[in-house]
């Protein structure tokens, strides 16, 4: 505990004798942490609402008017056992009627122009538990000797298969990119402030290199010499981490909400428990960030 209380007073002497490069290094802590917190935070949204448009993603196999029964029974139980299907249901020509006039009610007037017909094919409905599967299990589906039978263009299979090709494809070109420009910042961000830590541990080490030579002379352990600048870094990390926390919590209070206010037909609401995990994951991260910086600070730095 003596060893703990004289870390904790030698790290606040050197915080207060360094007092600028401490604080840039906790801005500097505070802004790489707070956008590394927002990235996080808009991530959580963004992997929300793409969630919520992958999950729309079907595939709607169209079949012929003459269609057996017991063949599209067929069908249907070969997709249902295929992976990533999460469940496979039939719309009849007179269900697919019914749904086209209840998306029309706006437009009655393209309703009329039916004239009594019917020219819409049944179809059999592919819900998906991976989105992501899409292509495959559509290919699946082509390839498949039963379905041949019975879609609706015989001569081209791949036609009577619908599940937005194309731009279902872009969507997860797009979020993949996002993801991966994501953790390409946040590596980025990581690294300045081990650099700007660095630095300030490296600055007031220099400023106490005749204390540290005394220190060793007397036989003081590397261990001993060390911990004061250890502390110096994760109190500039924690300072800076809880900043950070902060100006999330007001986002969280005050600008999220308006944004969610002002577009209501996207949901990108997240948990509570969703918040928590990503502050916790900010004070652990600035606590690595100061501790590994402080440590190359000392590696190089300090020859102990």
């Amino acid at each position: 505990m003596s060893s703990i209380g004289y870390f904790l007073k030698e790290s606040m002497q050197g915080f207060v004798r360094n007092l600028s490069t401490a604080l840039g290094s906790i801005v500097t802590i505070f802004l790489s942490l707070l956008i590394i917190g927002i990235f996080l935070v808009g991530g959580s949204m963004l992997e929300r609402l793409m969630s919520s448009v992958e999950s729309e993603v079907t595939i709607t196999c169209f079949v012929s008017d003459d269609a057996q029964d017991a063949k599209i029974q067929q069908v249907m139980s070969t997709v249902q056992k295929m992976t990533d299907v999460k469940s496979v249901s039939f719309t009849s020509k007179d269900q697919a009627l019914e749904n086209f006039r209840n998306s029309m009610t706006a437009n009655p007037e393209i309703l009329d122009q039916l004239d009594g017909t019917n020219p819409l094919p049944a179809s059999i409905d592919v819900e998906l538990s991976d989105p992501q599967s899409v292509t495959q299990i559509a290919s699946a589906i082509e390839q498949d000797a039963d379905y041949r039978q019975i879609c609706e263009d015989p001569s081209n299979v791949a036609d009577s298969i619908k599940y937005g090709q194309g731009t279902v494809e872009r969507l997860f070109q797009i979020t993949n990119y996002v993801r991966y420009v994501g953790i390409a910042l946040v590596i980025i961000l990581v690294f300045i402030a081990l650099v700007f830590i660095n630095n300030t541990i490296r600055l007031a080490i220099l400023a106490r290199r005749k204390e540290i030579a005394i220190m060793r002379l007397v036989g003081a352990s590397n261990g001993f010499i060390r911990g004061p600048f250890l502390m110096e870094g994760a109190i500039h990390a924690i300072i800076g981490s809880l900043l950070a926390i902060l100006v999330l919590q007001l986002l969280r209070m005050f600008a999220i909400p308006a944004l969610q206010g002002a577009i209501r037909f996207l949901d990108f609401s997240i948990s509570d428990t969703t918040y928590l995990i990503i502050y916790v994951t900010l004070v652990a991260a600035g606590l690595i960030i100061g501790l590994i910086g402080s440590m190359f600070a000392m590696r190089r730095y300090l020859k102990v």
